[in-house]
């Protein structure tokens, strides 16, 4: 499971969904792809990454997760290493590929919202190119999830973890979580 960030990330984005998965003890590897460990939030907020983009081969994925802000999104639509691996996911079924707020416009961009149910930050509809908006908070489409932005950045991490653990892991994090 692989969470990328670029310089402008939106940092509850990025950070919420990794803390409700490494709860549930799902491995989760934070990836910049900037030049430098430590990438710098939307907010000011300086993260360092578990990893550089370049350091990894990505056989291993089960998860890629992009989260929004700006200039975050349009800094991982840059990279182009992160849109081949993207595109070269994205036909494995069983490989979950994922965006928020802002960052489904990447997957617009590389035509992986085609006929897919998807959601965004509002204001952000014509970046999903191919996709029907929904406006909901959390939506899933075959692999794809897509989220609104930051109010929905726990019920992704939430999601997640159904996903890869089942509903009787995310409602006792949730519990415990006090969500």
């Amino acid at each position: 499971m692989y969470v990328f960030l670029a310089d402008g990330f939106e940092e509850i984005e990025a950070l919420a969904p990794v803390d409700v998965m490494r709860r549930a003890s799902l491995s989760v590897t934070t990836v910049s792809v900037t030049n430098n460990q430590i990438v710098i939030g939307a907010h000011g907020i300086p993260v360092v990454a578990d990893a550089m983009f370049d350091e990894l081969n990505y056989t291993d994925a089960s998860l890629l997760f992009l989260p929004g802000g700006l200039p975050g999104a349009t800094n991982l639509e840059a990279h182009a290493g992160l849109c081949q691996l993207l595109t070269a996911k994205a036909t494995q079924e069983d490989v979950v590929i994922s965006a928020i707020c802002a960052a489904p416009l990447v997957l617009g961009g590389l035509g992986l919202l085609n006929g897919k149910r998807a959601t965004c930050y509002p204001g952000f509809e014509d970046t999903m190119q191919g996709a029907e908006y929904t406006a909901e908070k959390v939506t899933v489409d075959g692999n794809i999830f897509t989220a609104c932005g930051p109010a929905a950045a726990w019920d992704l991490g939430f999601t997640f973890v159904e996903h890869f653990c089942g509903d009787g892991k995310a409602e006792e994090l949730r519990k415990g979580m006090q969500f």
